[in-house]
């Protein structure tokens, strides 16, 4: 079953982010409350700074999409913007991730979103052949960040 985190959600929210992190080569953690705390504020805060569907086995959280709408696009239209689409090892390749990304496209459709965009790492080849398997294209942009937004 796919749909919005509730707050309740919270703490099987910090594992399942805590899962990413740890795809991504993190081995080390702050204090799991102060993790809930980040999670609680950006996802339930007034506003919400960032948005989520999760993915349900039963009763137990077994993928993320995050995102974000972004203004202006194409038309002075929304967009939005797909920060993570992660997806618990035990239940990969049985459709979750599929499931995640309709779900997202449907919200977005629903919001008279323009567009869905989201990055990909050069070095995950896998998440390339699922995204260009639903059909995705790449647009030839390059990302930029820093990592510390304050001089």
């Amino acid at each position: 079953m796919i749909g919005p985190p509730e707050e309740a959600d919270v703490p099987a929210l910090v594992d399942l982010l805590e899962q990413l992190d740890r795809f991504y080569g993190v081995t080390e953690f702050e204090p799991a409350g102060l993790r809930a705390k980040r999670v609680r504020d950006v996802l339930f805060g007034t506003p919400p700074a960032a948005h989520a569907l999760v993915a349900r086995d039963g009763g137990a959280l077994v993928g993320i999409a995050t995102y974000s709408f972004h203004w202006p696009a194409k038309g002075l239209r929304t967009s939005v913007f797909m920060k993570d689409l992660f997806v618990a090892e035990s239940h990969r390749g049985a459709g979750v991730g599929e499931q995640l990304v309709r779900a997202l496209r449907a919200a977005a459709a629903e919001r008279g979103c323009g567009r869905v965009e989201w990055t990909v790492d050069s070095w995950n080849d896998g998440a390339r052949r699922f995204y260009e398997r639903l059909g995705a294209r790449r647009d030839g942009r390059r990302f930029y960040r820093w990592d510390e937004p304050v001089d």
